[in-house]
């Protein structure tokens, strides 16, 4: 944050109305910015960033001096929306905001210095100067990720040798035994399920392209953005390979889709850095809900089915079957071209 804004913004904080009304200088307001638990920074009118708190070096991966005097939208956050649309292309709420000085808020997914795609909501307002002239936007973001609840989930599986060592993911003998369990649940008491089986698209070409660390940075960064944007109580785990799969509770056929593909257009709207080259990564997806009398292998065997029809309808999509229905979900703006 520069001197002038930091000022100004000091001049405009509001103080608890006890007696005296408090005035801030631009130190203290510096230092209660720094340590707030949301993400927090500044970009003047040509949304270059002037102001970047702790918190947001945590939840983004970027330190502040790497973001500060760059454009937002410099291959650093990159916000897309639900639907994987790019936020820096015509439809940045903080430049909105800027242009109308109307507060806003927005649920969205950042781009993680690490490539996985992060949810959080962000609060913008416009910056003002002395004489009520907008000079820059402010964004706040929190991550709302289940990042506590799927740290402790991962702790728990290590004790028991449930853990994939390459993604942190759970592993496929535990997926294995979590499956039986949720069969058994719901031939017991009908509690409904799907199951998602995906792999990446074209994963061997970034083994032979770029090498097999490269592989592997792949398979993380999509591990890490399936547990940023599952529910706590879902499970996602390395099938083996470059193949995931999840079991998703309480979930009917469409609500399974919109959750597959929610994970889908995550992974599509980021990227990751490799040796200075761009990698965009997908994945396929195939999904099913339980049926009465599936075993194990039935259930595994419809959702591998769709896997395939996903990759024959050209990747980066999720096919379903629930029922008698199959079909594939994925609109031609959702899927990504060229990929």
């Amino acid at each position: 944050m520069n001197h002038a804004a930091m000022k100004t913004s000091a001049k405009r904080a509001h103080s608890v109305r006890m007696g005296t009304p408090m005035k801030l200088d631009s130190e203290s307001f510096r230092r209660i910015v720094d340590n707030l638990h949301e993400g927090l920074y500044f970009v003047d009118r040509n949304r270059v960033i002037t102001y970047w708190n702790k918190s947001a070096e945590r939840i983004s991966g970027y330190p502040a001096e790497e973001v500060i005097g760059k454009s937002c939208r410099d291959n650093i956050l990159t916000h897309i929306d639900g639907r994987g649309n790019q936020l820096c292309l015509g439809l940045c709420p903080l430049a909105a905001t800027m242009d109308d000085s109307a507060a806003r808020e927005a649920e969205v997914y950042l781009h993680h210095k690490n490539g996985h795609r992060v949810p959080v909501s962000v609060r913008v307002s416009p910056l003002h100067d002395e004489s009520g002239v907008v000079i820059g936007g402010i964004e706040l973001f929190s991550d709302i990720s289940n990042r506590s609840a799927n740290q402790l989930k991962i702790e728990e599986l290590e004790g028991l040798a449930y853990v994939d060592a390459l993604t942190r993911l759970a592993n496929r003998s535990y997926l294995e035994t979590e499956l039986v369990s949720r069969i058994e649940e719901h031939h017991r008491a009908g509690v409904p399920f799907g199951i998602l089986f995906m792999d990446v698209d074209h994963f061997k070409s970034f083994n032979d392209t770029h090498g097999h660390d490269a592989g592997d940075r792949v398979l993380r960064t999509v591990a890490e953005t399936f547990a940023a944007n599952s529910r706590a109580f879902d499970t996602f785990g390395r099938w083996g390979g470059d193949e995931f799969l999840a079991i998703l509770r309480n979930v009917d056929g469409p609500t399974l889709a919109m959750l597959g593909n929610r994970c889908r257009e995550a992974i599509a709207g980021g990227y990751i850095m490799h040796e200075s080259e761009r990698m965009n990564v997908t994945i396929s997806v195939g999904a099913t809900v339980i049926h009465a009398g599936d075993t194990p292998e039935t259930i595994l065997k419809r959702a591998d089915t769709q896997l395939y029809r996903s990759k024959d309808a050209g990747r980066n999509c999720l096919s379903l079957h629930s029922g008698d229905d199959t079909r594939s979900i994925a609109s031609d703006k959702e899927r990504v071209s060229g990929r």
